[in-house]
């Protein structure tokens, strides 16, 4: 599969799995927790349609050069802390220059469809990341790279992620796209991204999840 097709059948696949829940509402006329289990099935069996088109794409360029797996996965691994880390510090630049709240609204509202039906965090935690580091980083960061260098695609597939979410953050999530980014072409292999992305969502879940579970009622 060339890079021109693989992109086009990725960001379709991206796009049809983003509005699914909402097809579920209007035309199934299902309940919210029915809507929950319906979108994490659409966002798993999305993660595996967009890792079969990966599976039978061409390599991009800057997968021509690659680490080797254990210092790939030692990025990958490392990546977790650093995101995280880096999280943090672009809050108190929002919180200090823009007056931004600390808490995302993304997180929170994610985090209450997790307590209302656990499935979902198949969804945020490891189907969701997959398809975001597939779309942005590879179909979008990764096809442009190779006519335009680094600077300009990680800008544009980041602000792209960062518009994705939707929920007024946008230095907070164009600076971790940025992040993944550059672990996709330092490693040479999007697993590398995509395992830094499962592991902050996942962490970030478990604490907002173990926070709440510790307020008072």
């Amino acid at each position: 599969m060339k890079s021109k097709t693989y992109s086009f059948w990725t960001l379709i696949t991206y796009g049809l799995v983003l509005v699914a829940p909402v097809f579920f509402v209007q035309f199934i006329h299902i309940n919210a927790n029915q809507n929950i289990q319906l979108a994490t099935i659409a966002f798993i069996i999305g993660a595996m349609l967009l890792l079969t088109y990966l599976k039978k794409s061409q390599p991009l360029a800057l997968e021509q050069k690659q680490l080797s797996t254990g210092k790939a996965i030692a990025w990958g691994l490392a990546g977790i802390p650093l995101s995280l880390t880096l999280q943090l510090l672009i809050l108190q630049i929002e919180q200090q220059f823009f007056g931004q709240q600390g808490a995302s609204a993304n997180t929170q509202n994610i985090v209450s469809l997790i307590q209302e039906n656990m499935i979902f965090i198949l969804a945020t935690t490891i189907a969701g990341p997959i398809m975001e580091e597939l779309v942005f980083r590879r179909a979008i960061f990764g096809t442009l790279q190779q006519r335009f260098g680094f600077i300009v695609p990680a800008l544009l597939s980041s602000a792209l992620f960062s518009l994705a979410h939707n929920d007024g953050h946008y230095l907070l999530y164009g600076g971790l796209g940025i992040f993944f980014c550059w672990l996709y072409q330092h490693t040479g292999k999007i697993w590398t991204s995509m395992l830094t992305h499962v592991g902050m969502n996942l962490l970030v879940v478990m604490t907002q999840l173990a926070v709440h579970a510790n307020l008072p009622r």
